[in-house]
């Protein structure tokens, strides 16, 4: 690749897209263009304006804030002077953000707002070496008299004095780049303990992401919503470096609240999302068609029948008999498309979710509906992409194939490791993480178990250090379960306990708004989540999912022995702030155990109630804790049965 660091290749994508649109946000309910020119002269200005600052190559320059344009160029704008940016989660407390600025040693952070300013001035306490806060938004900013924060446009404007007394001074320092130096530091979500940093190079994002432009045959004409957090790796291959090498357009909400609004008047051509997205998007289509009249339901009932028997067949391009093809293509016009339009999929013609498995239930009903939608698997480690599914090969029940030059071999315990060009150069300040992880000859452990099908597809089980078993050596495999109970519209979050014990029990949080929904429609009365959460009809609702996730385990021959016989519905919902789950909302599962080790010792004592007081976190960071006698139900087991007769 002649353009071999993200600089050079934004010269490339200037000369041959320069009056295309390269980033859209939208702003007072206008959508404002940047083309790729404009983002060219707007990036060397911003480049300039932090060398004035003092900003030099291999230093750390961090982004915090809501999906930005201006924290999208500030990326490239550092790695023109060979810095290394560093995306934060905008949503972290001031503890985390403290805890990525000091580790990374940050000089220069690029902030959204005065939220973000007022955070990272209260970590700066801690990270002595932050010695300019630039700001993006000046709303509230007004009477902040600290002389280490800076306006963007000022910064802009200093960028431009600097141009006139040094005019060659970005092309040299672009030239000075190599495809081998460090192009971004992104930090792990802490599933297992702190985040560590993976230092990625311009090599190992751009290789991969051009890889798999060729392998989905992606251009610039494609369109991008960008509504992830900037510090996960999702975002930072699909809104940065994909868009930079097929030079397509990526699109910038207005705000978290109108992402669904926004989505459906860009109308993306690519899209990406994690399963609770897609979860949560037929969480309110389902709750919307409770509310309908009975011939729309009924209507809706009907296609959607047509749409799960031949729907998949018709995407993959397989045979289908005349009169189903006309009852789809009827059920296409009536509600399949006005379906997609709804939910902002309408010009949809390739979707990926990865992350955590998503529920078979969940990608059937999508693909069925003619959504383009595969699976891959990959890690930040290996810059995302270690397998994906290939159009024509997409199952459920598999992630996909090795991607382009990736190679796949599986430890003796079952561990998929990899082989790629996007594997990452080091755990950064952690030299005994990245030997643990990463071997001399390249290999990475992913700490996942998995196995290759005769297809060559490779299906992931759990995590390796999660799978167990029963104490009777029945396989335990929590997320297996765990998905299976958040197909349910009602359940938002689950996690389950079973290994070296007598049996599974789960912990289970409800969907406030499905459950809520449900609840007005039904006149049952509450006044907060934990009310709700404890109401006996609450109870009765999650006790029949409950008994239908056994129904399946007992047609597995593996599983049938791991059925739920113990639940309770906690009376507070998991949450990243009180460190239940990551920021990308992985399970902390062995933080959930200690945090709620008396309830789990009451599942497998017998007892019918327990006593819960546990800290809270609020939005304002205020720390207090919540409390309540929760019920524990038993569950209804069924019987192991052959395939056949589950079937």
């Amino acid at each position: 690749m002649a353009a071999d660091t993200f600089p050079k290749l934004l010269e490339e994508r200037a000369r041959r897209f320069g009056g295309r649109p390269a980033l859209r946000e939208k702003e007072f309910g206008i959508w404002r263009t940047r083309t790729w020119a404009d983002a060219r002269r707007e990036i060397h200005e911003l480049a300039r304006g932090l060398a004035a600052a003092g900003v030099r190559r291999g230093e750390r320059v961090a982004v915090i804030g809501d999906n930005r344009p201006e924290l999208y160029l500030s990326l490239c704008a550092a790695q023109c002077l060979g810095a290394v940016p560093v995306p934060l989660y905008q949503d972290a407390v001031a503890a985390e953000t403290q805890f990525v600025l000091d580790h990374s040693g940050a000089r220069l952070v690029v902030a959204e707002d005065q939220e973000q300013v007022d955070k990272i001035l209260e970590a700066r306490e801690r990270c002595p070496e932050v010695k300019k806060i630039v700001y993006t938004d000046g709303r509230g900013m007004r009477h902040y008299g600290d002389e280490i924060l800076q306006s963007y446009q000022s910064l802009l404007d200093a960028g431009r004095a600097h141009a006139r007394a040094q005019p060659d001074f970005i092309s040299r320092e672009i030239a000075q780049g190599r495809g081998g130096d460090a192009a971004v530091l992104l930090y792990t979500s802490g599933t297992t303990g702190e985040p560590k940093g993976v230092v990625l190079s311009h090599e190992n994002v751009l290789v991969t992401c051009q890889n798999l432009v060729g392998f989905d045959r992606l251009n610039e004409r494609e369109e991008v919503l960008a509504y992830l957090p900037m510090a996960w790796v999702g975002d930072h291959i699909f809104s940065y470096g994909q868009a930079y090498c097929a030079g397509f357009c990526v699109s910038c909400p207005e705000s978290a609240a109108t992402v669904m609004h926004d989505m459906r008047e860009i109308g993306p051509t690519y899209f990406f999302a994690p399963p609770r997205i897609f979860e949560s998007l037929l969480t309110t289509v389902m709750i919307r068609m409770e509310d309908a009249g009975a011939v729309k339901k009924k209507m809706f009932g009907f296609f959607l029948g047509v749409a799960r028997r031949v729907g998949a067949d018709i995407l993959n391009r397989k045979p289908v008999a005349a009169g189903w093809r006309f009852l789809y293509a009827l059920g296409r016009w009536l509600v399949y498309e006005p379906l997609k339009d709804a939910m902002g999929f309408g010009r949809v013609r390739l979707a990926y979710t990865a992350g955590e498995a998503i529920g078979p239930e969940i990608f059937d009903f999508y693909r069925s509906l003619g959504m383009n939608i595969k699976q891959l698997y990959g890690q930040t480690e290996g810059a995302v992409f270690v397998t994906a599914q290939p159009d024509g090969e997409v199952y459920p029940d598999s992630v996909g194939k090795p991607s382009p030059q990736v190679e796949l071999r599986f430890g003796d315990n079952g561990e998929v490791l990899y082989r790629s060009p996007g594997v990452f150069q080091s755990y950064y300040k952690n030299p005994e993480a990245t030997a643990k992880t990463r071997t001399e000859d390249g290999w990475v452990h992913t700490g996942d178990a998995g196995f290759l099908d005769e297809r060559g597809h490779l299906h992931i089980v759990d995590r390796a250090a999660d799978v167990g078993k029963l104490k009777d050596g029945t396989l335990f495999a929590p997320k297996f379960i765990e998905n299976k109970l958040k197909f349910f519209p009602h359940i938002k979050e689950a996690v389950a306990f079973g290994d070296r014990r007598d049996f599974c029990a789960a912990l289970v949080n409800i969907d406030l708004e499905a459950v809520g929904n449900w609840a007005e429609r039904n006149n049952v009365p509450y006044a907060s989540y934990q009310e709700l959460a404890a109401r006996p009809e609450v109870y009765a609702m999650i006790a029949d999912s409950v008994r239908t996730v056994n129904r399946g385990l007992a047609a597995d021959k593996q599983l049938c022995n791991s059925q739920i016989r113990r639940f309770v519905v906690l009376h507070k919902e998991l949450d990243a702030d009180d460190g239940e789950l990551t920021r990308t909302r992985k399970v902390r599962r062995r933080h959930i155990v200690e945090k709620y080790a008396a309830l789990v010792d009451a599942l497998y004592g017998g007892k019918k109630h327990c006593f819960v007081e546990v800290a809270v976190t609020f939005e304002d960071g205020r720390v207090g804790a919540v409390s309540g006698d929760l019920q524990i139900m038993d569950a209804e087991m069924c019987a192991p049965q052959p395939l056949a007769e589950a079937a």
